[in-house]
Order: structure tokens, then sequence, then C-alpha cells
């Protein structure tokens, strides 16, 4: 089953099919493959910068905290709730990770099942570590805050952990029975390193926004939190702060240098939606 992407140059959108090294669609346009496997979807005013998304250092701290366990229970816990939801049990599932960083996510859902998986992420970094773990799922460089670069009502499940939210691109391409999951940071994730950081611990609420936000098209069909505690030393700690925003403030990067070990609370609030129409 190949993955229903569509063409990203302005005003196409037609289905992108493969033709050895490259993917064209009807109307000529051609995008190459690169050597990892990844594709480049990205047009000119998608972008702000030549080095769009995050930056290779943030990938790959990620992907080492995830590789030691380090905020891999969320992960976990969406593909058992997957399983539950019962989604496309006679054939392929269409799986699409907005904002995949290095693949992980669809990496584990891939492993559960019979996938036809598209990653997506502004960074090429983390979609061309991505396509080199995990060859079975397409990875596009896209730039998710516009058109997602697929065909209507083509999508079974949407996949959004602390990443990019696209409400009205998500309606657009899941089919009437799919789901959305979004993940987001718990009020209490982190809460110990930004102590130290911002030198205060404020809990903030994301949730209720991300439900306040996709209320006229979606409706919330469950939420649950996932919750780890980790005591990290060292390059861990440093591993932590690059994965986060404020990682490249070296008055940041200063603080956690002085530290010697911290105990760390990682959190994530999930939320699973259905279109309304269904």
């Amino acid at each position: 089953m190949y993955p229903p992407l569509a063409c990203s140059v302005r005003e196409c959108g037609r289905p992108l099919t493969r033709d050895e090294r490259r993917l064209i669609c009807q109307a000529g346009h051609a995008f190459d493959i690169a050597r990892s496997g990844y594709i480049s979807l990205l047009q000119p005013q998608d972008r702000r910068s030549l080095a769009a998304g995050d930056a290779k250092e943030s990938v790959a701290a990620r992907a080492r905290l995830l590789a030691a366990g380090i905020g891999r229970s969320v992960i976990d816990a969406l593909v058992v709730r997957l399983a539950q939801a019962g989604l496309a049990p006679d054939r392929p599932l269409v799986a699409v990770d907005l904002g995949c960083g290095s693949g992980e996510l669809l990496g584990a859902v891939a492993a559960s099942r019979d996938v036809c998986g598209i990653g997506i992420d502004l960074s090429a970094a983390a979609v061309d570590m991505a396509a080199r773990r995990f060859p079975s799922v397409a990875w596009v460089v896209a730039n998710a805050d516009r058109r997602l670069p697929l065909l209507d009502d083509s999508v079974d499940l949407v996949l959004s952990l602390n990443a990019r939210r696209n409400p009205a691109e998500c309606v657009r391409v899941l089919r009437p029975e799919g789901r959305l999951f979004i993940g987001v940071p718990a009020p209490v994730d982190l809460i110990e390193l930004r102590a130290v950081v911002q030198g205060e611990a404020i809990e903030r609420e994301r949730a209720d926004a991300v439900v306040a936000l996709h209320e006229p098209l979606f409706s919330v069909e469950d939420r649950f939190t996932s919750r780890e505690r980790h005591r990290l030393e060292g390059d861990q700690l440093r591993d932590l702060l690059r994965s986060t925003y404020r990682g490249a403030r070296t008055s940041a990067a200063e603080r956690v240098e002085e530290l010697d070990a911290l105990e760390v609370t990682v959190a994530t609030d999930v939320l699973v939606f259905r279109t309304r129409a269904a």
C-alpha cells in the first residue's frame, strides 16, 4: 500500500506516485528521494530559514533520552490505546505523525501492527535520522502548519506528540472513523528542571487549551496522563535541556551544568479526538 501523499506545489495537491528515485504527480511536479530514503516536500514559502525545524543536536538529544527509556512510557501507552481503538482491522492502518522527530513513536506503532506510515517534520535532520532507523515508514520534510501533503479522507490516525497541531488539516485528511491523538506536556512535566532553569516551579495546564482549539471540529473521546520519574545525571540532564525550547540559552545551560544529579518528572497529557461529523 503506497502512502497517500499529495503534491505540495501550490494549487496542485494531486496524488504522488513513485518513479525510481522520485515522487511525481500527473502535473509533472517531481521530488527526489534522499539517499537515506526520506522525501522533502517543503516549498520555499513554507520555510522561514534554510535550517528550518529542530537542530541536529536537539534531535540527537531526544533520541538518546528515548533510547535510555526516558519519555518512553507515553509511546507505550499510545500503542496500547491505539490497539484498543480497533482502527482498520482488516487492512494496513494509515497513520501520520505530525512533528515525528527521529521517528520513535511511529516506529513503535509500525512494530505493533501492519501500518502504512507517514512521518512529517520540518527538520531535515530529524527526518533523515528517522528514515535511517525505520525504513518501512515514509518520512517527509514538510511544514505541518501549512497544508498537509496528504490526500483528502485518506488517513485513519493522526498523531501529534508534543508537536504541531492543525485541526482544519487533520479533519480534511482523516477518514470519518479516524482518530486524532495529541500529547502535550502535563503541568508537572520537567517541573524540577524548570525550577532550576527558571528559578520557580510553575505548573502550566495545556490540555484544556488544546481541547478548546479543536472543539469546533472534534469531540474528545478519551484523555489520560502518562507519568514517569527518573534520577538523571550529567549528560542526560544536558540532553534533557537540549531537547527543550530553552536548551540553547546560555544561562540555562550554566545552571544545569552545576548539577550533579536531579530527580525529574516526565509527564504527558494525552487527548483522543474524533471528528464531529463522525
